[in-house]
């Protein structure tokens, strides 16, 4: 559904309207398209004393080909070049450049008096990112830190990157990178994913990168080559994005979606030549009809549970079959699947399982009472699965906010404009964005992520 407002609001006359009445102005975001780089603009690379991922750093930046310079910091310059990355040299007094991202490593930040190191870096630069820019800051995961005054000082990272988040405009975004001591070798795939069109509606977020021994070498242009997926409720929306995205990448998609909506399952899965599978999630054997489908395509490397419904209501009038469909459906369909396939060698080594759970799971939502439990529910699913895992398998969850859909277009006009302006970039998010965050946690090096909970809203107000 378009967005009458942003596009009004990107006139003449509605730049006029917008900037006298104090009105939100959303910004064009810019998104992936094929054959372009990561970044299209200079990067400005920054260390506090004593960092530790310098160097894994700037060997993403050196695999990106990013145009990188550094301020007056000789070490972080001869650490670079250590791995083949040529730092240019930049005044930070200069005030006409500009970048598309600022990175810092914040790992040698070691106690509160250092988190100044933040405050020095990025305050004079706050006016030098470019549209739709990137700002990233790596951390020390607070679990791993060897002192409380460690711990403090790394947590406070959140705090900084969160708010600053909130202040940038023009479709910049800023992320927090945690990254376990000896992880360092396993940030790519996650730095190319914040640097890069593929986070546009994701903001203020945090990410947990652990050790993974089994570094993936890829295709980074097809990274699922080879790969089987399978997407529940791939027949529009969210699903058919999910689906299209993953097919993309390389990966033969098996589209699943109930019977009823065989018709538009078959195009999109005909659109992608995937496979389609008609069945509602629900029933007691769905586990046993998707592995007997995996099998035919040599078992599962990537399962995406996206399929669910809404039955809103407060809970003083809602009947007890809503609730029961909405949780049976959401949360238990999933949690039966998962337990077949892992009982049964259903998902192939280093697999990868994606759950979509929502923002309403997080911070709760007014008449959404069985649907928020559902979806707190795949959070638990996902934190507690995550370190029973073997063979390199990892879970991870993506939490939507307001998505431009078809269910989402039903909404009532002021209700759809209130979830549409309630986040830092005042607009709603696509299905692509959804799909890429999805196509992000899928890929063989992503190995390092596990049990994450990533928000793609824009920065909501709600759970942020």
């Amino acid at each position: 559904m378009t967005d009458q407002y942003q596009n009004f609001s990107h006139s003449p006359l509605g730049q006029f309207v917008t900037k006298n009445l104090g009105l939100p102005q959303p910004p064009k975001l810019q998104r992936f398209e094929r054959a372009t780089p990561v970044l299209e603009g200079a990067v400005l690379f920054g260390a506090a004393a004593n960092s530790i991922f310098v160097a894994g750093i700037s060997q993403v930046l050196a695999n990106i080909h990013a145009n990188s310079y550094a301020g007056n910091n000789p070490k972080l310059q001869q650490l670079a070049a250590r791995v083949g990355l040529n730092l240019g040299a930049f005044n930070i007094g200069d005030k006409e450049s500009k970048f598309k991202a600022l990175i810092f490593d914040a790992s040698g930040i070691a106690q509160s008096q250092d988190l100044q190191q933040l405050y020095a870096f990025f305050q004079p630069l706050m006016r030098q990112v470019s549209a739709s820019g990137r700002v990233v800051v790596v951390g020390l995961n607070p679990q791993q830190a060897k002192t409380v005054a460690q711990a403090t000082a790394q947590r406070a990272l959140q705090g900084f990157v969160k708010s600053l988040a909130k202040e940038l405009k023009k479709g910049i975004t800023a992320q927090l990178l945690y990254v376990d001591p000896d992880a360092e070798g396993n940030m790519e795939s996650s730095l190319r994913f914040v640097l890069s069109p593929r986070s546009a509606y994701i903001s203020g977020q945090v990410l947990y990168i652990q050790h993974d021994a089994q570094v993936q070498h890829m295709d980074w242009q097809q990274p699922l080559l080879g790969k089987t997926a399978l997407v529940t409720g791939a027949s529009r929306g969210i699903g058919a994005a999910i689906a299209q995205v993953l097919a993309r990448d390389g990966a033969h998609v098996i589209c699943l979606d109930i019977p009823a909506q065989q018709q538009d399952l078959q195009a999109i899965a005909n659109q992608i030549k995937g496979s389609a599978l008609a069945l509602d999630i629900s029933q007691a054997n769905a586990g046993m009809q998707i592995l007997a489908a995996a099998q035919s395509q040599g078992g599962l490397d990537i399962v995406v549970h996206n399929a669910g419904i809404t039955r809103d209501k407060t809970l003083a009038n809602m009947p007890q079959q809503a609730w029961d469909v909405v949780l049976d459906i959401n949360l238990s369909a999933i949690e039966r699947i998962n337990h077949h396939l892992l009982s049964h060698q259903g998902l192939n080594a280093q697999a990868r399982m994606v759950c979509i759970s929502s923002i309403s799971g997080i911070a709760g939502n007014m008449g959404q009472s069985n649907y928020a439990t559902s979806k707190a529910g795949v959070i638990g699913l996902v934190e507690y699965t995550a370190p029973t895992l073997a063979q390199g398998m990892t879970i991870n969850a993506v939490a939507p906010g307001f998505i431009e859909t078809q269910m989402t277009a039903t909404i009532p006009f002021a209700i759809r404009e209130a979830g549409r302006r309630m986040n830092a970039m005042s607009q709603a998010g696509l299905p692509i964005d959804v799909a890429e965050a999805i196509a992000f946690f899928a890929q063989p090096a992503s190995g390092g992520l596990n049990g994450n909970i990533l928000r793609v809203c824009g920065q909501s107000i709600l759970g942020a």
